[in-house]
């Protein structure tokens, strides 16, 4: 990895809603999503429940890093557990969805719609 890969993205630890998050920023492309998935699978390993990825910030996605994002929601179906995207209106949501995968996806356009969805109903 280049110094200029690191600097393209942004992984930071969080919390939303209660659920371990990863806040990413940058961009999520093929010089970038070895270093993604690699994080993703670290923090999904270390946590339990229903795990977000904050990509609110995300500026740009090529291909494989929709690739890596299917790879995030195939880890954690493995494992019985959900996924939630935290992707507003923009350029980045438009790309997925024309990809054909937004769908595939769980997806909040806010961080407060999607802390919501995550709080447990009373019984």
């Amino acid at each position: 990895m280049t110094p200029t890969d690191a600097t393209r993205l942004e992984i930071d630890d969080t919390v939303i809603g209660g659920a371990q998050a990863l806040a990413i920023k940058g961009d999520l492309d093929l010089s970038t999503a070895t270093r993604f998935t690699e994080a993703v699978e670290r923090e999904v390993w270390a946590s339990e429940g229903t795990f977000v990825l904050d990509l609110s910030e995300l500026a740009f996605v090529d291909s494989t890093g929709m690739g890596a994002l299917l790879r995030a929601r195939a880890v954690l179906a493995r494992e019985d557990r959900t996924l939630a995207v935290l992707l507003p209106k923009g350029a980045v949501r438009q790309t997925i969805d024309l990809a054909g995968i937004l769908d595939t996806l769980i997806v909040y356009t806010t961080r407060e719609a999607l802390a919501a969805a995550l709080v447990p109903a009373d019984d």
